[in-house]
């Protein structure tokens, strides 16, 4: 008899049906010389540090580095500790005896990191010395199943894979259990979470925030003037609006715009000094992985990453999309060749039938079997996407919209770029004609990650260098730059991607891939993490950190344990065990080093978390000196002790934007607070006679005066 081991008891029972097991049993299913059983998931787990003999949290005892990792049984968390699962201890039961009563074990767990780790670990603890082979398969039709089974290969092929599966495991345990410890200890109060991915990733959106909070807003000033449809010198023209030129230049300096203003108005007319005419080819998007599939469904559609992995797992399991937790977005030679048949499929289907690429259009866009991980980019599989829910369907019509359009030609634009001068001041207009749509008439809108505009020509007259330009009246128009928006998941999973660099250009992008942090199938688990912890919560698509995860950054953000850079190189180093190019027992003494530094770092970060004595003397007695502790500023002056705490109306104050108040009596302008209804408004912050805090909203065009609220 053989075992076949499934990651889940629904894959276990499609493995079942085409191998013919059909009496089923406790934990198994049996027939035809095979006994098909499942995991739920991780059944086994490193054990906790009270198996190593360290309970509760002692300075003392850290760094703790197991020798050998221990491996329990999954547990339970109950009001009197931790528990083994009922339910897991009875199934690991089932499949160590099955194991020891077969002739060999099928591994059919997902084709992936953690799969291979689900059973690793599973035959590790059972100790189980029974072959096995391996399952490896992109898609769960019974084709893509059949095919596997007809080639299955000795498990030690994956030995790399495991062993990186295994050293991030025990990195992770080391670092968060280590970290966590450290910085809770010196805090002395409280139990703060820390971990090797978790803490860069809260970093990066704390980092945004206060960078959000502190930009002060750059005003500038730009022209423009229109030229009407006759072109402006009686000159008939096909242009079918008015065509509206803006300065190149925006001026910071009012005056300066003012006498330009004045001069141009004055003019009237401007000379054209150049036109330049070019053909622009913009390439379809690459396929999906799993990290751009969530980006771009958070950006259009609000998902969040951990509900768009769902989905997109409910889609593998029925058999709809190939292997989700994908980081490639090629497919090789062998998958390319069954694409037109995959595209006819779609034409069946009235919603995706228009515009799908014929056989003689396709290209091969996608297609390089150097670029291709454990698993191909996401594809539809062909099967009928029948009785789906809304974001089933939102998220598989994503997956077969892009695939057609990845396939698909070019698309080409004629730009035209005219260049005006006006008393010395250059003007300039875009214009573009849609000469061949390509990709973009898959969906015929520009609601892309590429972005642009698939049907709307905006044509300019056949204007020539020399040619008179002619205008009524010019404006002029006020601006402000803008600060980056806080994250959202979608800039966050770019940000995670790509270690915290942000650029458009896709190869670049893909060159960076393997410095980023975490991996597209536990990306989406770090984010979840920090809402649990409560360190960020969400408003509407913005990521903000918490009072909570504001005071943790504060204390590490300077720290090894949040520098992201570090964290994407461990991670590089993880492929390159799975690549079979790094030792398992080479990171290991770099994680332990590591592990070693940032305790003893963490450890010192206790005055971080109680008071800090400053050169702000006290506004109120004048005679204390005020102490900064996490939440609150304090007078130490025992007959004062003014207090002046550190979140109002919603919002964290900074260092710097309580030294404001305490030295001048006001901050700056501030943003970010929030109303009891839930509204955003901005304030500046100030002391009333008594010593209180008050809103002050200074009315537009003044500095100071405006109306005061105590709050």
């Amino acid at each position: 008899m053989k075992t076949i081991i499934a990651e889940k008891p629904s894959v276990a029972k499609e493995i079942a049906r085409i191998i013919g097991a059909d009496k089923r049993k406790d934990g198994y299913i049996e027939g035809n010389g095979y006994a098909v059983t499942w995991a739920y998931g991780h059944l086994i787990q490193l054990a906790m540090p009270d198996s190593y003999g360290v309970r509760g949290f002692a300075k003392e005892c850290l760094p703790i580095i197991p020798e050998t990792f221990t491996l329990l049984p999954r547990q339970v968390k109950t009001d009197s500790g931790y528990k083994a699962d009922v339910t897991v201890t009875k199934q690991i039961k089932t499949i160590a005896h099955l194991f020891n009563d077969s002739e060999r074990i099928i591994v059919a767990t997902d084709a992936g990191r953690e799969g291979e780790l689900i059973f690793r670990y599973l035959y590790q603890h059972l100790d189980c010395h029974t072959p096995f082979d391996r399952l490896w398969i992109s898609s769960h039709t019974d084709k893509a199943i059949r095919d596997g089974l007809d080639n299955i290969c000795d498990g030690h092929k994956y030995d790399n894979l495991y062993f990186a599966a295994k050293a991030r495991s025990e990195a992770d345990w080391l670092v968060g259990i280590n970290a966590t410890q450290a910085i809770s200890i010196a805090a002395a109060r409280g139990t703060y979470s820390l971990g090797r991915v978790q803490t860069p990733t809260l970093a990066m959106i704390c980092k945004r925030y206060y960078d959000n909070e502190q930009f002060t807003p750059e005003t500038y000033w730009q022209l423009h003037f229109i030229i009407e449809r006759d072109g402006g010198n009686g000159r008939k023209t096909k242009a079918e609006h008015s065509v509206r030129f803006t300065s190149a230049e925006r001026w910071t300096d009012k005056t300066v715009a003012d006498e330009t203003f004045n001069k141009v108005s004055a003019s009237g007319k401007a000379i054209i000094t150049d036109v330049e005419r070019k053909e622009s080819r913009e390439e379809a998007p690459l396929l999906y992985d799993l990290t751009a599939l969530q980006k771009e469904a958070n950006r259009r559609y609000g998902f969040t990453a951990e509900q768009t992995l769902g989905i997109a797992q409910e889609l593998y399991e029925k058999k709809l999309i190939t292997y989700p937790r994908t980081g490639s977005r090629y497919i090789p030679e062998d998958v390319y060749e069954g694409i037109p048949k995959l595209l006819s499929f779609l034409k069946e289907f009235p919603n995706r039938s228009n515009n799908v690429p014929a056989p003689r259009e396709l290209t091969r866009r996608g297609v390089d079997d150097s670029k291709v991980t454990d698993h191909h980019a996401l594809l539809v599989t062909g099967v009928k996407p029948l009785f789906l829910s809304s974001r089933n369907q939102t998220v598989y019509d994503m997956i077969a919209y892009r695939m057609a359009e990845t396939f698909s030609p070019d698309c080409v634009r004629d730009i035209t770029t005219v260049t005006a001068d006006c008393e010395g001041t250059l003007f300039r207009t875009r214009g573009n004609r849609l000469k061949q749509a390509g990709w973009r008439r898959i969906t015929g809108n520009d609601d892309s990650e590429t972005g642009g505009q698939a049907d709307r020509d905006v044509l300019l007259p056949d204007w020539q260098k020399g040619d008179v330009l002619t205008f009524p009246a010019v404006s002029i128009t006020e601006g402000k730059t803008k600060a980056k928006p806080l994250h959202t998941e979608a800039t966050l999973l770019a940000a995670m991607e790509n270690c915290g660099k942000e650029t458009e250009d896709e190869t670049l992008r893909t060159a960076m891939k393997d410095c980023g942090i975490g991996t597209p199938a536990t990306r989406a688990a770090i984010i979840e993490t920090l809402f649990t912890r409560g360190y960020v919560t969400r408003q509407k698509k913005l990521l903000v950190p918490t009072e909570k995860g504001l005071a943790l950054y504060s204390v590490v953000k300077s720290k090894l344990i949040a520098d992201v850079r570090m964290t994407g190189e461990w991670e590089k180093e993880l492929a390159r065990i799975e690549r079979g190019e790094l030792s398992a027992d080479t990171f290991r003494t770099h994680i332990e080093q590591y592990t070693s530094d940032i305790t003893s770092e963490l450890l010192s970060c206790g005055s971080l978390f109680t008071q800090r004595t400053t050169d702000c003397a006290c506004p109120k007695c004048g005679k204390g000196m005020m102490q900064f502790y996490g939440k609150v500023v304090r007078c130490d002056n025992a007959d004062c002790g003014l207090p002046v705490f550190r979140q109002k109306a919603g919002r964290m104050f900074s260092d710097d934007e309580i030294k404001d108040l305490l030295t001048s009596g006001r901050t700056k302008l501030l943003k970010g607070f929030k109303s009891k209804q839930g509204k955003s408004f901005d304030a500046v912050v100030v002391f009333d006679s008594e010593f209180n805090t008050q809103f002050e909203f200074p009315e537009k065009g003044k500095k100071t005066g405006g109306k005061q609220r105590k709050i």
